[in-house]
């Protein structure tokens, strides 16, 4: 593992709320329609996407041998983005302890901001985790 990052550095990406995004249980197609809840982004996508955000830290601090492996995260969805909205998402670096990487995000949909939370991921070595997923099964 390399860390050339500081504490509050930031990485940031943008994605666009698509149809594969919106707040949708296809087990509920009982109560609505095709098991859509509503036409925003789901917080579910939105979790997904903050953890690929904080990700992009991860990508450059692991060595070849090594992965990332989201650890926690917490979301607070505080406004809708509608189907076709752009948003963006924004992690910054909180600390880097041992293999532990703690940052916290925020994302907007134009000035909005439409969610907050933190996060956890550890780089581990691709390896030992094989082999403690294979002594899982």
């Amino acid at each position: 593992m390399v860390n050339p990052f500081q504490p509050g550095d930031q990485v940031s990406f943008t994605t666009t709320v698509t149809e594969d995004k919106l707040a949708r249980f296809p087990e509920a197609t009982d109560h609505y329609a095709g098991g859509l809840i509503h036409p925003v982004y789901s917080t579910f996508a939105l979790a997904r996407d903050a953890e690929w955000c904080g990700h992009l830290f991860i990508l450059q601090m692991r060595e070849p041998h090594e992965q990332g492996l989201g650890s926690a995260i917490t979301v607070e969805h505080l406004a809708p983005a509608l189907l076709g909205s752009q948003v963006v998402h924004t992690t910054t670096l909180v600390n880097v302890e041992g293999r532990r990487v703690r940052s916290t995000f925020e994302v907007h949909c134009g000035e909005r901001l439409i969610a907050r939370g933190t996060q956890e991921q550890m780089i581990v070595d691709r390896a030992e985790l094989a082999r403690r997923l294979d002594a899982l099964s």
